[in-house]
């Protein structure tokens, strides 16, 4: 069985345990081992079960080569209390699976978990005031509008600025925004714009939209300092100075401006451990419950890397502006530290960047009740979010831009002509329609027909071109639409209507023709004797 992605989606965790199971049934070799003089047949020592779900884990794309050994026990440990398998006495039902040489073995049927019912798809609508009229007492200067039964041939002809008509319109003045208005604006937007990403057909199957708050959104993306981290109005939601001290110390090591850096060795482990013991007694992760699932469907988009981080960025918008804060604070720390080479090593065993994850994947991400998949699914978001967490934790500029623009065209003066119902500055989205394959040829047709029968007009009524071009540019239509030409021009006569005969004027008739012809010089007699 070949592992495959488990794109985002509902049930995503259901689905990746069950995967996990099958692949984990399918790859695991069993044999004939001895325990205590007795031979048990297809079975498997637990060091065994170790070696190869860790493998399995490390190569499947969902969860990735970061997998560690310890996560892959606590897994195990999981398999045995939900008798996804047993040990060769048929025992199971408690965590107590050790990486060692006991042995186990699968039941005839390892469970699958059931998927949940779907919930039905209600998308939430948002209602706005209606912007279209004015208030009750305020007064207008515009021009009163008919009303009129107009179909399209009028409708036409009534905004042709050919006909020289000037169409009855009135200027539509928009209410006033309220601040609940723009923040429901922002929230539909943001919604609309995560389940486009998330390519869901509705938000409802990962999402109680209702819990989203829209204030948070807006305090998020506005209420921010230079650096990109969110300001909080409420002050007593800030973290503890002495927390924020230590995260800066371990983060600048060895510059440590709050702190003067002591001369005992493991100072930096203690610094580490505080920190550590501070996030991880709080009583819900900063993701918050609510936005588990949403979370958990984000990883299925890893493999696509802007996507993912569109989405993350976007439902990073969603969470409280406290926990947001705490979380921009706590993983640029994380990622601070992996990084700072002048650290000395926090762990023997462990490199400092995996040791990052573990301390805080739950503290980041976990459900309400307790999941199979946690701490894995938790350490594969962790784990993305240090390698990119200065475009995940800024707002999305392109969705705010949007949401901007729209906030600015509801507030616009409108132009509203007689008979139309849509914005003359903001058109409506359109929507295709099916139509028969007669109508499809007709509007064809129509639509093409005319503007060349216009242009065809405006070539035969111009004046101010000599008759020769005209006859030559009405030649080259009728050779390029001689169907449209037929339609204007139906005869040779019609044609001719444009070119009318001139009447031929007789030459004037020369003086010189009417006398006689030329006769040569005749000498007369002279009268002198």
């Amino acid at each position: 069985m070949e592992p495959r992605l488990v794109g985002p989606g509902p049930y995503r965790a259901t689905r990746l345990w069950n995967e996990i199971i099958e692949l984990f049934r399918a790859g695991m070799p069993l044999r004939k081992h001895r325990c205590r003089f007795k031979s048990y047949e297809r079975c498997f020592k637990a060091s065994e079960a170790v070696d190869c779900l860790h493998e399995l884990l490390g190569s499947n794309q969902n969860f990735g080569p970061e997998v560690t050994r310890n996560q892959t026990v606590k897994l195990l440990k999981k398999f045995l209390k939900n008798h996804v398998i047993e040990d060769i006495k048929g025992r199971w039902g408690k965590e107590d699976f050790q990486d060692d040489g006991h042995l186990y073995r699968f039941p005839p049927s390892s469970p699958l978990k059931p998927y949940p019912k779907k919930p039905s798809c209600g998308k939430e609508v948002i209602k706005f005031p209606d912007w279209n009229e004015p208030e009750a007492g305020t007064s207008q200067e515009h021009i009163p509008v008919k009303s009129v039964t107009m179909n399209s041939e009028l409708w036409y002809k009534r905004h042709s600025i050919a006909i020289g008509e000037v169409p009855a319109c009135k200027l539509v003045f928009r209410r006033e925004l309220t601040q609940a208005n723009i923040e429901e604006i922002w929230k539909s937007m943001t919604l609309s714009r995560l389940q486009k990403v998330l390519g869901l057909d509705c938000l409802d199957e990962v999402l109680d939209t209702k819990l989203v708050n829209s204030k948070h959104i807006v305090q998020n993306a506005y209420n921010v300092n230079k650096q990109g981290i969110v300001t909080l109005e409420d002050k007593s939601k800030e973290l503890p100075h002495w927390i924020l001290s230590a995260m800066k110390c371990l983060a600048n090591w060895p510059s440590c401006s709050d702190l003067k850096q002591p001369a005992y060795s493991g100072f930096e482990r203690d610094v580490f451990k505080t920190i550590v013991d501070y996030f991880g007694q709080m009583k819900e992760p900063l993701l918050t419950f609510h936005f588990f699932d949403v979370f958990v469907s984000v990883l299925g988009l890893l493999q696509k890397h802007s996507k993912a981080v569109e989405a993350l960025q976007i439902t990073c918008l969603l969470l409280p502006p406290e926990n947001r804060k705490r979380l921009q604070l706590l993983v640029r720390m994380m990622a601070r530290v992996s990084f700072n080479k002048d650290l000395p090593p926090l762990s023997e065993s462990v490199r400092t960047r995996t040791l990052m994850v573990q301390a805080f994947s739950r503290c980041i991400l976990c459900s309400k009740d307790e999941m199979d998949l946690d701490e894995l699914l938790a350490a594969k978001l962790v784990s993305f979010l240090m390698d990119n967490y200065q475009e995940i934790l800024s707002v999305p500029s392109t969705l705010k831009s949007s949401i901007e623009e729209r906030v600015v065209h509801l507030q616009r003066v409108q132009i509203k002509y007689a008979g139309a119902d849509t914005d003359a500055t903001f058109p409506p989205p359109s929507f295709c329609h099916q139509v028969s394959t007669d109508e499809f040829e007709y509007q064809r047709a129509i639509g093409s027909q005319e503007p060349l029968a216009a242009l065809l007009e405006e070539i035969a009524m111009n004046k101010e071109i000599s008759v020769k071009d005209k006859k030559k540019k009405l030649k080259q239509f009728q050779k390029s639409y001689p169907e449209v030409y037929r339609v204007r021009f139906p005869t040779p006569e019609t044609e001719a209507v444009l070119f009318p005969e001139k009447t031929k004027q007789k030459s004037p008739i020369l003086m010189w023709a009417l006398k006689k012809p030329f006769q040569p010089f005749h000498r007369t007699r002279s009268f002198r004797m």
